[in-house]
This record gives C-alpha cells, sequence and structure tokens, in this order.
C-alpha cells in the first residue's frame, strides 16, 4: 500500500515537472516568434535583410537557450559528484557532519523517541512461571531452567560415582541421588540440600500450575549447593588421585 503510494506520487511529481517544461518551451519559442515578427513589421523595409532587430531578439533568445544548457548540465554533474563523494560503507554521523539546527532537532527527537519508549515498556509485569521484567530472574522460564539442572548435577554425580545408575525421566531424584546424600551437609530440621531440591523439581515435573519465583529460588539454591558439594568432592578426589601418583 505504501509502496504503490509512493510510486503514484513520484509519477505524479515527474508528470507535472515535465509539463513545466514543455509549457515554458512553448510560451518561450511563442514570444521569440512574437518578437521577430514585430522586428520584421516595424522595420522600414518590413525584411529580414539588415534587420538589426530581428538579430537582436535571435541573439538575446540563443544567449538564453544556451545559458540554461549550461546552468542544467552544471546542476546536474554537480549532483552527480556530490552522490560520488558520499561513502557506500557504514560511517557514523558526528556533530560536525550536520548543521547546527539540524544536530539539535535530531538529538531532541532521538531524546523523545528514547522517552516514548520508555514509558511503553511494561511496569510490574507478570506471567505466571517467568521472572519478571528487571529482576535477576528476567526472561526465565523456573520449570525448564530447574529441570535443566538435573542432567547437570547427574552428569557431575556420575563422575564422582561412576557406578550411579542411569537417570530415569521421570523418577525422584532423592531416590536417584541417594547415593551422594552422605556428602552433603545437614541443617537444623536435618535436612540436606537434595531434599529441598527433590521436592522443588517433583512440583516442576507433576504441578499443573507453574512454579512460583520463590520455589525456584529454593529449588536453584538446593541445586547450587549440591554443585558446590560435588565439586568440593571431585576436587579432593583428584589431589588424593595426584598423592597417589607422586
Amino acid at each position: 500500500m505504501l509502496s504503490s503510494r509512493l510510486i503514484l506520487l513520484r509519477t505524479a511529481s515527474e508528470s507535472s515537472y515535465a509539463l513545466l517544461i514543455l509549457i515554458t518551451i512553448v510560451a518561450t519559442g511563442l514570444s521569440c516568434a512574437a518578437l521577430l515578427s514585430q522586428a520584421v513589421r516595424t522595420a522600414p523595409n518590413q525584411s529580414w535583410a539588415k534587420n538589426v532587430n530581428a538579430l537582436v531578439v535571435g541573439a538575446s533568445y540563443a544567449v538564453v537557450l544556451i545559458v540554461s544548457l549550461l546552468y542544467c548540465v552544471k546542476r546536474r554533474i554537480a549532483v552527480r559528484l556530490k552522490l560520488q563523494r558520499i561513502s557506500k560503507m557504514y560511517k557514523t554521523i558526528g556533530r560536525n557532519d550536520l548543521p547546527e539546527l539540524v544536530h539539535t532537532y535530531t538529538t531532541k527527537e532521538y531524546v523523545r523517541a528514547c522517552l516514548v519508549s520508555y514509558e511503553c515498556l511494561p511496569k510490574d509485569a507478570f506471567h505466571e512461571g517467568w521472572g519478571r521484567p528487571g529482576t535477576k530472574n528476567s526472561g526465565i522460564r523456573f520449570r525448564r531452567q530447574l529441570l535443566n539442572t538435573v542432567l547437570d548435577i547427574d552428569a557431575l554425580a556420575h563422575i564422582i560415582i561412576p557406578t550411579l545408575p542411569k537417570l530415569k525421566p521421570h523418577g525422584r531424584v532423592l531416590h536417584h541421588f541417594r547415593f551422594i546424600l552422605p556428602l552433603l551437609p545437614l541443617d537444623e530440621d536435618g535436612l540436606t540440600p537434595l531434599h529441598y531440591y527433590d521436592s522443588a523439581v517433583h512440583l516442576a515435573r507433576i504441578s499443573h500450575n507453574e512454579l512460583t519465583e520463590s520455589e525456584f529460588e529454593l529449588g536453584m539454591l538446593a541445586a547450587s549447593d549440591i554443585i558446590k558439594c560435588l565439586n568440593e568432592c571431585r576436587l579432593e578426589m583428584m589431589e588424593d588421585s595426584s598423592t597417589q601418583l607422586s
């Protein structure tokens, strides 16, 4: 729709320009013919011979025609040269490349557009199961992010306990990682981070409702504690191995 409108406006502009040029040429030709005819009629011999007035009129119009053609050619060459000087590569426009008024107006419009864009951003938006904009969990889907940590912990646990059974897609993580329970610290309630992690993962797997932000953070904190403990065990195993080899 917009392209067809632009094509229509361009065609109308070019047609108007061509019509203006045609009218100017016809009017100039008619005025030249009228003046030449008057010069012949007012001459003493009423002839072209030795008619100074007709010569002056013809010479004047010839000069006007030549000057007009030269001016058009000059303008066309100047425009072409300016277009050729435009860099074809990307170049940042600086303040010195624009007139002061243009730079000031562009800066004001840019600032206004930024303010409008900022005001259009959603404020206090909330989508169930996703992190809120502007927070540390912005753009994170809680269920997917938490379930992705199961594979990371399983890979790390297999390094420490190579005989650990394979992970079952719907098995409880508490049962699957039961062999690493002695490696994990206990809190005041006698629970390990694996117990909290198992509850959060179980909710993410079977619950119809999305995880809340507090449940997600609790699960991620437990996963971080488990990974930290497993990494410490792995480092101790590597130190023991290097000591035995030496």
